[in-house]
C-alpha cells in the first residue's frame, strides 16, 4: 500500500511562532518523515495576515504549502501578488472577486493532492466585513469542478469557530475527502479519528505560539479588555516556551482514505 504522509501545522502566531517552527521543523521532519508539510499562516505577521518576506522565509525552512482564514485580508500591500506567487490559498467561500484562490491542486511526486480552504459561518459571519458564502455548498461545487482532474488525495482546512459546524462538515464530506482538519481556535482538540467512510477528522489542530498566552497573545491586554469591557490592542509576545501543535496523517494514495491520524505537540524555547 502506497501512502502519503502529511504533516499539518496549526495557526502560526507572530514572530515567536515562526521562530519556534523554524527551530523545531528539521527535527520534526526527521521524526515524522512527512512527504508534505502544510501550515496555517493567517496569523504569521504580528498575529494578523502574511507578508512575502515571511512566506519566503518559511518556504526556505521547509513549509511546502499554506492555508489561511479570516485574517488573511489584513495583509498589507501586494496582497494579490502574495496570494498568486506563493503556495498559499485563502478561504474558497469568500466572494470570487477577492484576491487569491480558495483551492489548489499540487503534485507531490506523482500524487495529485487537492487542498481546499473554507471558512465557517457560525459566530464568524457577523464579525467579518467580507461576505462568507455557505461552506457546504461551496465545497460541493469545488469537488464537482475538480472531479475531472482526478485528485488522489483531498485535504480540507476548515477555519471555523463552532465545533458543531466543523463536525457536521466532516460528516458531510466523509468518503469524498481524505482528511478534514479544523483551524482557528488555537486550541488542539483530542478528538482525532477516522470517520466511517474513511475521512480523517480533527476539530482543531491547535497553534504555534507562546504556551503561556491567550491564544498566542499576551495576557495583560486581554485580561484588561475583559475586566474593563473594552477592546484594547492585542500584543504578540516575542519570547517564551512555544507550543508547536498539529497532526501527522498517513493517507492511502490508492483509495484516498486516511490510514492513521495522530496529534502532534512539540515545544521550542524562543
Amino acid at each position: 500500500m502506497a501512502t502519503l504522509n502529511v504533516l499539518i501545522i496549526g495557526d502560526i502566531v507572530g514572530r515567536a511562532g515562526r521562530n519556534a517552527l523554524k527551530a523545531k521543523l528539521p527535527e520534526m521532519k526527521e521524526k515524522y518523515q512527512p512527504d508534505l508539510v502544510i501550515a496555517n499562516g493567517e496569523n504569521l505577521a504580528h498575529g494578523y495576515g502574511v507578508s512575502e518576506k515571511i512566506l519566503d522565509d518559511l518556504e526556505e525552512n521547509g513549509v511546502d504549502f499554506f492555508t489561511s482564514g479570516n485574517h488573511i485580508f489584513k495583509t498589507g500591500k501586494d496582497l494579490n501578488k502574495i496570494l498568486l506567487d506563493h503556495p498559499i490559498i485563502r478561504p474558497a467561500n469568500y466572494e470570487d472577486n477577492m484576491p487569491g484562490v480558495g483551492y489548489k491542486m499540487i503534485e507531490v511526486g506523482t500524487t495529485k493532492v487537492l487542498i481546499i480552504n473554507l471558512l465557517g459561518q457560525v459566530f464568524l459571519e457577523e464579525r467579518i466585513e467580507e461576505t462568507i458564502n455557505n461552506p457546504f455548498k461551496v465545497l460541493d461545487a469545488i469537488l464537482a469542478e475538480t472531479k475531472m482532474d482526478k485528485p488522489d488525495i483531498v485535504l480540507i482546512d476548515f477555519h471555523a469557530e463552532a465545533t458543531s459546524e466543523k463536525k457536521s462538515l466532516g460528516a458531510f464530506v466523509d468518503g469524498r475527502a481524505s482528511l478534514m482538519f479544523g483551524t482557528h481556535t488555537h486550541i488542539q482538540t483530542a478528538d482525532e479519528y477516522i470517520m466511517p467512510e474513511g475521512t480523517g477528522y480533527i476539530t482543531d489542530i491547535g497553534m504555534v505560539g507562546v504556551q503561556h498566552s491567550s491564544l498566542g497573545m499576551e495576557f495583560d491586554s486581554i485580561i484588561k479588555s475583559f475586566v474593563s469591557e473594552t477592546k484594547l490592542p492585542k500584543i504578540v509576545p516575542q519570547h517564551g516556551l512555544c507550543l508547536i501543535n498539529g497532526i501527522i496523517a498517513k493517507i492511502d494514495i490508492g483509495t484516498g482514505k486516511t490510514v492513521s491520524i495522530e496529534r502532534v505537540t512539540e515545544y521550542a524555547e524562543v
